[in-house]
């Protein structure tokens, strides 16, 4: 059996190398795959602190409002927390994404981790009415929003929009919520239904 100069043997030295070389592709892949998925997991990470329970809060506050809104709504090559189409006002807790709308014709709104929902109304560019919520627990809840405009809403289209708009927001709404690509199944289920109604209204 052949040795190497330093006393190894042949396949000792190979399986070494072997094993070095495996490790690496490995290496490799972790790399490429944070690259390729990193928002969600970061997003992911974040929500399960305070901006998670805001994202509740906030919820409420525009439900209670009656405004439309769409969540994790692309726009202008990144996500918003919220969208109201209506509006066309994006709220975020990324700065980035802020100073990006900023220079776009949407307005953004940036709201901090430790502010309260019902806050959000004092930065919003239009008026809103006042209300409270979370404080009368035994009440009944506000007048429902309609399914039809919360399901445009989902899909970051006005009611007005076409069949074919429809389609198109479906698509770019379902490469963001996929469970296979990292998505929520609960949202990817919710963007389905915005899907199926809106598709049945849309003009």
């Amino acid at each position: 059996m052949q040795a190497d100069p330093g006393g190894l043997p042949a396949w000792l030295v190979f399986g070494l190398l072997l094993g070095v070389a495996g490790s690496l592709v490995v290496a490799a892949l972790f790399v490429v795959a944070g690259k390729l998925f990193p928002a969600k997991r970061q997003a992911r990470g974040v929500r399960e602190g305070g901006e998670e329970r805001r994202r509740v809060e906030i919820r409420e506050y525009l439900t209670a409002i009656d405004e439309q809104f769409a969540e994790n709504h692309p726009l202008a090559g990144g996500e918003v927390a919220f969208y109201l189409p209506t509006r066309d006002v994006a709220i975020t807790f990324d700065a980035r994404a802020f100073y990006r709308l900023e220079r776009s014709p949407t307005v953004p709104v940036l709201v901090e981790h430790e502010m309260p929902g019902a806050a959000l109304g004092k930065r919003l560019p239009f008026e809103t009415p006042d209300v409270s919520i979370g404080s009368e627990p035994e009440s009944e809840p506000q007048a429902s929003v309609d399914p039809t405009r919360q399901a445009f809403a989902e899909l970051g289209l006005r009611e007005t929009a076409s069949v074919d708009e429809v389609k198109s927001a479906y698509r770019a709404r379902v490469k963001q919520v996929h469970p296979d690509h990292g998505g929520d199944e609960e949202e990817f289920k919710r963007v389905r239904e915005a899907y199926t109604l809106a598709k049945q209204h849309a003009g």
